[in-house]
């Protein structure tokens, strides 16, 4: 049974798969091989070995919540450096819904991506959509941002979703309180997160599809270790970081890191859920984070902004009106080949929408070479020393 296949055999109200599947008894679906280790440094790069092939870590992955990273195909994205995606729970259940991807063969399919992806389970939309949710520790009660009709998300209904869509990667649902909150209270969502992850665990059924815990705890340590050892306990096929990107200051961030990823098994994959900022990815990359992945190289090209190696480029500034620099030299991928800052800001000007197209590639192209830096770095055991040569470029 394909991927695929299996996906329509696990729609909501099918029987449970069967036991046939590309994933042989007893092996992991998604396996982490680390290849190198930096010297100076708890930074690794390695293998994530999938159904839909191997990605190199570390790895940033797109974010294609919709079923579709905005504005770009499967084969710009492909062209920019992509090799695994993510898509989200919580808003494809709403539209189109997990039995119609199901129906169609699956997210792979539904988007035509043959490359690895990962879904979020919906825990985030917990939390940025507080005020429509309910929350108690059955789960989370939606009214639909598209038509206020009410959605249940339990640990059970995230993983049945998760597993009807068919990605390699699967999250469980987690809480994720909003900082700054008060120590008992992001007690009580790690209480929460551990007693969803236990229930994510006995509701898998697809042998092809791997379920991530997620760690939550604040920048506590006390919590986030009481968290991490709960989940390792119940052996995940991978471990993510989550409650970060909330609000928290970089210092922050860097603490819920220090206090996390040294706790998380050796063999397994370690995901940084939501940072984009290239500061923060080789922050967290210098930590022992092997994924990544955030909407902001895409929200920021949609809004005329552009990340190169010496920091930020705002095309909208009129300093750029007559500029025939490329953004970023050096750069090919499409905005940088063939394209001026000034045509790039004509466009943005004039509302056309290729520019926030040109700017979401480069944006992207930009990652995924800071990525393959960091690889060959941690390989020649110098990450130290390029982390602060692009720290030092970048500026504050």
């Amino acid at each position: 049974m394909s991927p695929d296949t299996a996906a329509d055999a696990h729609a909501p109200g099918a029987a449970p798969p069967t036991t046939e599947s590309t994933t042989p008894p007893g092996v992991r679906p998604v396996r982490f091989t680390a290849t190198a280790r930096d010297a100076g440094s708890a930074a690794r790069a390695g293998t994530l070995h999938t159904p839909h092939g191997p990605v190199e870590t570390p790895v940033f992955m797109p974010v294609g919540t919709q079923a579709t990273v905005k504005g770009l195909t499967p084969e710009q994205l492909r062209g920019v450096g992509s090799r695994m995606i993510l898509a989200n729970t919580y808003h494809l259940a709403l539209r189109p819904g997990e039995e119609t991807v199901a129906a169609l063969g699956g997210l792979h399919r539904f988007m035509a991506w043959d490359g690895p992806i990962l879904t979020d389970s919906g825990g985030f939309q917990v939390f940025s959509l507080a005020d429509k949710a309910k929350i108690t520790d059955k789960g989370a009660t939606f009214r639909s941002h598209l038509d206020g009709r009410l959605l249940e998300l339990t640990p059970e209904r995230a993983v049945a979703i998760q597993e009807a869509l068919g990605a390699d990667v699967a999250m469980c649902l987690d809480q994720c309180p909003p900082l700054p909150s008060a120590k008992p209270e992001i007690a009580k969502a790690v209480d929460r997160t551990i007693a969803w992850a236990a229930r994510c665990k006995d509701a898998k059924r697809r042998p092809d599809q791997a379920l991530f815990g997620i760690v939550q705890g604040g920048s506590h340590e006390d919590l986030r270790g009481r968290c991490a050892e709960a989940l390792i306990a119940m052996d995940f096929d991978g471990y993510a970081v989550g409650g970060v990107s909330v609000g928290e200051s970089r210092e922050e961030v860097r603490r819920a890191l220090d206090v996390s990823v040294h706790r998380l098994p050796e063999d397994r994959p370690r995901y940084l859920m939501g940072v984009g900022r290239p500061q923060d990815l080789l922050d967290a990359v210098l930590a022992g984070i092997d994924m990544f992945d955030c909407v902001m190289p895409t929200r920021n090209g949609r809004n005329a902004t552009c990340f190169t190696a010496s920091g930020q480029v705002k095309l909208r500034n009129a300093a750029h009106a007559r500029d025939p620099r490329p953004l970023e030299e050096g750069c090919d991928c499409l905005a940088c080949a063939k394209f001026s800052r000034a045509y790039l800001r004509h466009l943005f000007l004039a509302k056309e929408m290729l520019g926030p197209i040109l700017a979401s590639i480069h944006n992207l192209a930009y990652l995924h070479r800071l990525m393959g830096r960091a690889r060959e770095a941690i390989r020649a055991g110098r990450f130290v020393q390029l982390r602060l040569e692009v720290l030092e470029a970048l500026g504050p």
